[in-house]
């Protein structure tokens, strides 16, 4: 079960909230959820500088800058290779810091991590058994 929010007040330039109402009023997303999900995602990046968020699909999900890999792939990738670092970088032609970089995320963030994976993984699993319908139809 969530924790119970808590209130917080403050004062933002008006051209902010012009903004941030517009921008609500495109995703059809409360003003509120928009600002939570602003400040999460802030101070995540703020702890983990080549992180980013990226809009999919399947949702919003972290992933490392510079690149369209997911944290989860790259975390799934280092499994792969029996935990090896230089591996999975060669491997996804990306630097070893940005992969390392995933490591220190998924480390703050596993719980979440693995879910997204296995939603990842069925979405996927779905897909292709779709496909393979379709091309039995075809045959």
């Amino acid at each position: 079960m969530a924790a119970p929010k808590r209130a917080l007040a403050f004062r933002v330039a008006p051209v902010t909230v012009e903004r941030l109402r517009h921008r609500a009023r495109e995703t059809g997303e409360t003003q509120t959820a928009l600002v939570e999900r602003y400040l999460e995602e802030g101070l995540r990046t703020d702890g983990h500088p080549l992180i980013y968020f990226r809009e999919g699909a399947a949702g919003r999900r972290p992933a490392v800058v510079g690149t369209r890999l997911d944290v989860w792939q790259v975390i799934d990738t280092i499994r792969q290779d029996d935990g090896s670092v230089e591996q999975a970088a060669g491997y996804l032609g990306i630097p070893v810091e940005k992969v390392r970089a995933c490591i220190r995320y998924y480390a703050d963030y596993q719980e979440e991590i693995d879910a997204w994976a296995e939603r990842a993984k069925s979405i996927s699993e779905r897909e292709e058994a779709n496909w393979r319908r379709q091309q039995e139809l075809l045959a």
